[in-house]
């Protein structure tokens, strides 16, 4: 059984989103020395954007919720951080999809990247308000997360609609 705006089976397209998140989350724990630590792409959060830009009818915002628990459940950050953040960048992806007609890779990338840049922003900010905290190291995950997103892409291409 496939709807009309994707090639795959729902089934292989629900295992094909499962996999890359349990995969994403290993990359996301997986041990680094402390400064490649810094320099660690937020690959949770760029497997999100990417399934919310080409796959939306599977991943919405529920989902966004569910990966920020799990990331701060992962990361061992204040409970819900990640979620809100998460949700944050699902919506303004949600809205920005409306505007954009035809989705290239440079609009893929552009997008994810605005994605990307708010939800550092958001954990930046509630770090603040609830830490009172400012991790500015995190701003290389950013740099690191905006440069290598099209590999994302690359590896996922095949189930872009």
């Amino acid at each position: 059984m496939t709807y009309s705006d994707s090639r795959h089976p729902i089934g292989i397209l629900l295992i094909a989103i499962v996999t890359s998140f349990v995969v994403a989350s290993s990359l996301n724990v997986y041990p680094l020395s402390p400064s490649m630590a810094t320099l660690r792409p937020m690959i949770m959060i760029m497997v999100l954007i990417f399934w919310l830009l080409f796959q939306p009818r599977y991943v919405g915002i529920f989902t966004a919720f569910t990966i920020g628990l799990a990331a701060d459940l992962l990361m061992d950050t204040h409970l819900g951080q990640q979620a809100f953040a998460a949700v944050m960048v699902a919506l303004v992806i949600k809205i920005s999809s409306i505007y954009v007609r035809k989705l290239n890779t440079v609009n893929a990338w552009l997008i994810a990247s605005l994605g990307l840049l708010l939800f550092q922003l958001s954990l930046w900010m509630l770090q603040m308000f609830i830490q009172n905290i400012f991790v500015a190291q995190s701003a290389f995950s950013l740099l690191m997360s905006i440069i290598s997103w099209p590999l994302v892409l690359l590896v996922l291409r095949k189930f872009a609609r």
